[in-house]
């Protein structure tokens, strides 16, 4: 029994990345954040750090230290988790 195998030309289709416009603070104006004043129940102040998406925006983008930058995103996913913030925005075509 013979089989024969047909090579076929495969494209990959590219999707389009959006990034979002933020911008860039300057290194003197970054954000001072003390660790204990990153809660979870602090929506006000999470917000800032989510993308139009509902992204966590990375350190780059947002300014803060490493340290901060953990504790920012273990409260975005706590006030997640618990209905405070939402995962993704509703409003975004699928």
């Amino acid at each position: 029994m013979t089989f024969s195998y047909q090579k076929t030309k495969t494209r990959t289709i590219q999707k389009k990345r959006i990034i979002p416009i933020v911008q860039r603070t300057s290194q003197s104006n970054k954000v001072p954040l003390v660790q204990n004043t990153i809660d979870y129940k602090n929506i006000v102040l999470l917000r800032k750090f989510i993308s139009v998406e509902g992204k966590i925006l990375p350190r780059r983008i947002s300014g803060l230290t490493a340290k901060q930058q953990r504790h920012m995103s273990r409260a975005i996913k706590n006030a997640r988790m618990v209905g405070l913030l939402p995962f993704i925005k509703k409003n975004q075509p699928l």
